[in-house]
């Protein structure tokens, strides 16, 4: 870990606040608890019931929204007569689950269904055009959409030319005028603060489905709403909030094939799921189809009925998402190596970065991260050939896609709102795109230094912290955008001890002490890039119950320090608890590999090149409390996100060296690997995959398959995705060849180097 760490924050203190003693008695309790629901304009009992009970509340009806009823009757008279109908979905989770929602409801009423999640990579957002020419000449009768469509002027005409009726179910923001569909059912298009406003793509789905039904059951719907209001970051209020209250509750009951497997893998206990499950569990394992594959098969999985399928499904899942996160630590080890180097990069008023060997299905997560940890805007950018295909995420009071508008000379094309957008560039220009877009961004946020603010919601004495007491701040739950859990504050701390997490300590845990001397354990997520206090402080936090060492505790995460003095206090410093067994000398690797896998059977074991059986390359990387390294990493930044993934207690080091460090081995392998991928892939490769099957970087790859192309062995084009589309030749060789060799031979010799230092350098226990 390194660079600089996130923005000190202004706090703003709780306002005085006048508690009805209605609210107050109805609530009970701690008194913030009241507090809070009254800061939310929450200030009657039958209001508080109608927020902390889903039983109190009386949702909309589904007949508010604009068209439903035409929607309704297309719907209907297409069940009737046998029509063909095909939803067209998103490739995120809730295009996922308004997809899985609509198939799963419109096949129980008999309807002639069939479903198209569009591929990030080949189609992008919206409807693709070619893509949709191809389902109708197949045979549609009547074209659904969820999540998608309300701009979908161009692809809806043509439909309409064909004879195809279209009905819109979508959330986004209207355009200037809608399309010409049969209806386009989206909330945006009821009155200011009606309580069906923000409902996100699964939640317009599933009201679309409760008018269609007319009254009978549709309970067994609202798991997949509560998965698409989370992952989709949706406002909790008014109906949104209460259909996730509800889909929470229908969640536990854990009666969706697809859903119990996702829990099984991610061993999740379905009693205690909540929305942080969703968040960081659930959300990212089905996100990982549509950021590195096709998101499909994510329906399939919502809505199985085999048991079997669904658990093949879910490791496929988890397959998936093991690579995203190694891939997402790559890039972010990357970034960071970037910055440590070149900090000059964090005077410009955007945070741009680019590198080839990104994966641009996982650079938006990273720069989401980047962002909490700079107080910067932030656009990372995947250059694998001559087009750089960027992500962007911004903070507040900054639109990142009027700025990217307002340097479109850049730029080949973007698109999205106004704290996140996509967007491609030639490779070549990124440093004049980072000044112009930061003088743009300077034009419109100004040069003053912007303070970010924290808002606080109470102050507690360490003795107050309790589990009882976390217990009954949960009652506000479920928490998100719109409805933050509390931050609370506790003044006049000091810091007592200090331990890193994570194999390389980029958490920490911090021991705190009051000044009656009551001490209380607190962990500072990515902390490490922090500066603790010095001296006496006060302390803002959040609270939630966790399990620790087998036994539940309230978990106090740290949030911001106030100091309140400059005092210097000596801390008790720990350093991370790893155990280390070293074995890069050993004199037989092979038996005593044997011997450790033995003692430790649920390692897991990172072996490239030549893999034993249970081994897995870096892309098959998980949690584990002990990993066994083999194979040598080939550079500095696969190593640390090897350690970012699997986060191990235990390290177990080899110094195996892959049979591949000669240009003409790895060439040779390489050669192997692309005939495989024409024979059995359909000519597709992707890079990482290569890289991670002959123990290198993804660069020295791209470089060895531009030297077969040049050997006349093979020609190729790149995807979007990165992704390379292979086919044999037998041709001349070209005049490029000698250049391309020497290059990919420097970049074996820097792969051979680091393994060179790997092998004898420090690891730090």
């Amino acid at each position: 870990m390194g660079g600089q760490g996130r923005p000190r924050r202004e706090w703003q203190e709780p306002a005085p606040i006048e508690l009805p003693k209605p609210l107050a008695d109805f609530v009970g309790g701690h008194e913030l608890v009241a507090q809070y629901l009254a800061r939310l304009g929450i200030t009657s009992v039958p209001a508080a019931e109608r927020y902390l009970s889903p039983e109190k509340y009386r949702p909309a009806s589904p007949n508010d929204l604009p068209d439903i009823d035409r929607a309704v009757e297309r719907l209907g008279r297409a069940i009737r007569d046998r029509e063909r109908i095909l939803i067209w979905g998103d490739f995120d989770v809730d295009g996922q689950t308004s997809t899985a929602l609509l198939y799963s409801a419109l096949k129980r009423r008999g309807a002639q269904v069939s479903y198209h999640v569009p591929n990030r990579f080949s189609e992008g957002h919206g409807i693709h055009l070619p893509t949709l020419k191809n389902h109708l000449d197949c045979g549609v009768d009547l074209l659904l959409t969820c999540d998608t469509g309300v701009s979908a002027h161009e692809a809806i005409r043509y439909a309409a030319s064909r004879g195809v009726d279209t009905i819109i179910t979508d959330h986004h923001a209207l355009p200037e005028t809608l399309p010409d569909a049969f209806a386009v059912v989206n909330p945006r298009r009821t009155p200011e603060g009606h309580p069906l406003l923000e409902l996100p793509g699964v939640g317009v789905a599933y009201k679309l489905i409760e008018a269609l039904y007319r009254g009978d059951d549709t309970d067994f719907l609202l798991d997949l709403v509560a998965l698409g209001i989370v992952a989709d970051v949706i406002v909790q209020v008014d109906d949104t909030r209460y259909l996730l209250q509800r889909g929470l509750d229908k969640l536990r009951e854990n009666q969706r094939l697809g859903l119990k497997a996702i829990l099984e893998r991610a061993e999740i206990p379905p009693a205690e799921l909540n929305e942080g499950h969703i968040g960081f569990a659930i959300a990212p394992r089905l996100n990982a189809l549509g950021r590195l594959a096709d998101a499909n098969p994510a329906v399939e999985l919502l809505t199985t009925d085999d048991w079997g399928r669904a658990r093949i499904l879910a490791n496929t899942l988890e397959s998936y998402n093991a690579r995203r996160k190694f891939l997402s630590n790559q890039v972010y080890e990357s970034a960071i190596a970037q910055i440590n180097a070149e900090p000059w990069l964090l005077e410009y008023a955007a945070l741009v970065l680019s590198h080839a060997d990104w994966h641009s299905g996982v650079i938006g997560i990273v720069a989401g991260r980047l962002v909490e940890e700079y107080g910067l805007p932030v656009v990372l950018i995947a250059a694998p050939d001559e087009t750089g295909r960027g992500s962007a995420r911004s903070i507040d009071g900054v639109d990142i896609t009027a700025a990217l508008g307002e340097v479109a000379n850049y730029l080949h094309r973007y698109g999205g709102h106004s704290m996140a957008a996509g967007l491609s560039l030639p490779a070549d220009e990124v440093f004049q795109f980072r000044r112009a877009l930061s003088r743009t961004i300077r034009q419109m946020a100004g040069d003053a230094p912007r303070t970010p603010t924290l808002t606080i919601d109470g102050y507690l004495k360490l003795s107050d912290i309790s589990l009882d007491f976390t217990a009954d701040i949960e009652r506000l739950a479920p928490f998100g955008n719109g409805n933050p859990p509390l931050t609370l504050a506790t003044r006049n701390l000091r810091v007592a001890s200090r331990r890193g997490l994570g194999r390389r300590g980029e958490h920490l845990q911090v021991e705190v002490d009051d000044e009656q001397g009551r001490r209380q354990r607190v962990i500072w997520w990515r902390g490490a890039s922090g500066d603790l206090p010095g001296g006496r402080f006060d302390l803002a936090y959040t609270l939630r119950t966790s399990v620790f060492k087998g036994e539940r505790e309230a978990l106090v995460e740290w949030l911001d320090y106030r100091p309140t003095d400059s005092e210097s206090i000596d801390v008790e410093a720990e350093e991370p608890a790893c155990e280390l067994l070293d074995m890069r000398l050993s004199t037989d690797p092979q038996a005593d590999l044997a011997e450790a896998r033995e003692a430790f059977p649920s390692a897991v074991v990172w072996a490239e090149v030549e893999t034993a059986d249970g081994a897995v390359d870096r892309l098959g990387l998980r949690s584990s409390e002990t990993l066994i390294v083999s194979t040598i990493p080939p550079s500095a930044e696969i190593w640390s996100a090897a350690l970012a993934t699997v986060n191990p207690e235990r390290l177990i080091l080899f110094g195996l060296r892959p049979g591949t460090e000669t240009a003409r081995d790895f060439l040779a392998r390489l050669a192997a690997l692309v005939k495989f991928a024409v024979n059995q892939r359909d000519g597709t490769a992707a890079l990482e995959v290569l890289a991670a099957a002959l123990g290198e970087r993804e660069r020295s790859v791209q470089v060895g398959l531009q030297v077969l192309r040049a050997l006349g062995k093979l020609d190729y084009q790149v995807g979007a995705s990165g992704e390379f589309r292979v086919k044999l030749a037998d041709s001349a060789p070209s005049d490029q060849l000698a250049a391309l060799q020497k290059r990919l031979s420097l970049l074996l010799r820097e792969s051979r180097a680091y393994r060179n230092y790997w092998q004898t350098m420090k690891i730090q226990e």
